[in-house]
């Protein structure tokens, strides 16, 4: 889909043990990301949203496994590093904003302190003037005073901390940036501020992200792409304003059918039904008990993911049908 990315995830598999099964919460996820773009990942609770997130910073512990699969970032595969070049790739060229992040914070030392330690293991010929100089410059980049590098976290509001996080995402310049629900348990006017801001140093320092979430509203104001995941799999991808002027995959019909809407009055739709477990998937297409668009095929066969138009890629027999498209 990019002649050039900066990113390329190929195959990626992973899974959980769960007694003496093995759930796989990705499944053959495979994605492309270029240098300054940004990609928005939604889905619901479960989909597998933030354990790729993990898997793109090798963050998982037991009993989590990456099974298989390639993940390429400016030509390095990140999987293929040992543990003393992993540690130097984290910060320097990919970063987390991890969820819940304003929990993040040590609340018994100091943001400067906190900052400092993130230099410092990167870059140990800094002095400690530069690295004071860099913190300020840093907490001026995402709206903050210097004043906010004396304080504790437990002193900052919600939006503070959470514009801290960022500078500390920021403070290499990496190459790609993953925000992981980096607006939850903030109010709406907040949310916006924290966007704008994160989009402000993320087009400063000219690195790509991958914004992780549920609002879909929020996601329309702040990504290029929208890519959906349903029960570890990647159905629909698509241009962000194609997504929802004209959304091909049945799940994706429902999900934006579900949001309020101020130029229209009507009911909310809801999506009848639940995501399936993953220990026990259905046959076929995991989305078809909820489908209202369900054909027989969907029941016994998994939709491989296809190419329906430019820059569009859907999971769905019916949309392959109606493109005339075959695996």
């Amino acid at each position: 889909m990019i002649d050039a990315p900066l990113l390329s995830i190929n195959d990626l598999s992973v899974s959980y043990a769960i007694g003496n099964e093995r759930a796989r919460a990705v499944d053959g996820l495979s994605l492309t990301l270029g240098a300054g773009q940004r990609l928005g990942i939604v889905g619901e609770s479960g989909s597998g949203k933030s354990t790729l997130a993990l898997a793109l910073m090798r963050l998982h512990k037991p009993p989590a496994m990456i099974d298989s699969g390639q993940i390429l970032l400016g030509g390095t595969d990140i999987l293929r590093l040992d543990q003393g070049a992993l540690r130097k790739f984290r910060w320097s060229e990919v970063a987390l904003i991890p969820q819940g992040a304003m929990n993040a914070l040590n609340p018994v030392i100091k943001v400067r302190e906190q900052m400092a330690d993130t230099i410092r293991a990167h870059r140990r010929d800094m002095s400690a003037r530069d690295i004071n100089k860099r913190i300020d410059e840093l907490l001026v980049r995402v709206g903050l005073s210097t004043s906010v590098a004396g304080l504790y976290p437990h002193e900052l509001s919600g939006g503070m901390k959470q514009r801290v996080c960022i500078a500390l995402a920021i403070v290499l310049e990496p190459k790609l940036i993953i925000a992981d629900e980096p607006t939850s348990a903030l109010d709406v006017v907040v949310q916006r501020v924290v966007i704008e801001t994160l989009k402000d140093v993320q087009a400063q320092i000219g690195a790509a992200m991958i914004m992780i979430g549920h609002d879909m509203g929020l996601m329309a104001q702040s990504v290029d792409h929208l890519a959906v995941m349903y029960a570890g799999r990647l159905v629909d991808q698509a241009p962000i304003r194609e997504f929802f002027r004209r959304p091909l995959h049945p799940y994706s019909q429902l999900l934006i059918s579900s949001l309020p809407s101020p130029d229209e009055t009507r009911p909310l739709a809801g999506i009848p039904g639940m995501q399936p477990s993953l220990l026990d998937l259905p046959a076929g297409c995991a989305f078809h008990p909820r489908c209202p668009l369900v054909q027989p095929i969907c029941r016994e066969v998994m939709p491989p993911l296809e190419t329906v138009e430019p820059h569009r890629r859907v999971a769905c027999h019916v949309v392959a049908e109606a493109y005339n498209v075959r695996a």
